[in-house]
């Protein structure tokens, strides 16, 4: 499945998912213990919402590999391979990193920090297209989610230490319709969740 491409003609508005790739590429350059992620082969993307409210999901990370880095695995007796994504120039993708709108935006701007760290923590070490596993049955979140925010709190707290570019974040302090005031627009990549494609 291809990405779209971006378009060659100025577009007025937002470019959310152009903006957080921009964010996400100097958290991951200040942030040593994110040093394994390479960007270019994780597709940011957001996702609509499906209900108005300010609880739920507000952002997702969906690995494009097994565990171990597999292409494939067995369910139910059989074999399945994860929709392949692939870029302009045919670089394939190992994660696709989804923010979803308005629910992200309407968080509160400390929150918005964890939660892009949050996501980008669960980028396995190997970088091999599988999520970081931790031990236990909650694999994802460790024995505790409340303990693994608070780690991505002092990654976050960390970073804003170091004084990045306030034009890296600055649109984080905002509101979905303050944002949309004050821009214009938000629009970005889109991509639909890949399927599970049975193997003959």
């Amino acid at each position: 499945m291809p990405l779209a491409t971006a378009s060659s003609q100025p577009r007025a508005g937002f470019d959310f998912t152009s903006q957080m790739r921009n964010l996400c590429a100097d958290m991951i350059a200040r942030t040593p213990e994110l040093g394994h992620v390479d960007l270019s082969r994780v597709a940011i993307t957001f996702s609509q919402a499906r209900k108005g409210v300010s609880w739920g999901m507000y952002a997702s990370l969906t690995p494009l590999r097994f565990a171990g880095g597999s292409l494939t695995t067995i369910r139910r007796g059989r074999q399945y391979q994860v929709q392949r994504i692939v870029d302009g120039s045919g670089l394939e993708m190992l994660y696709l990193l989804s923010f979803y709108l308005p629910r992200f935006m309407n968080l509160d701007f400390r929150e918005k920090l964890i939660t892009v760290f949050h996501e980008l923590w669960h980028i396995g070490p190997l970088f091999d297209g599988d999520l970081r596993r931790h031990e236990g049955r909650c694999f994802a979140h460790s024995h505790s989610q409340a303990e693994y925010d608070r780690q991505m709190g002092i990654f976050a707290d960390r970073w804003l230490a170091k004084s990045p570019p306030e034009g890296l974040w600055n649109f984080l302090q905002h509101d979905y319709h303050k944002l949309h005031a004050a821009s214009g627009p938000i629009y970005g990549l889109r991509v639909q969740r890949p399927k599970l494609i049975p193997i003959s």
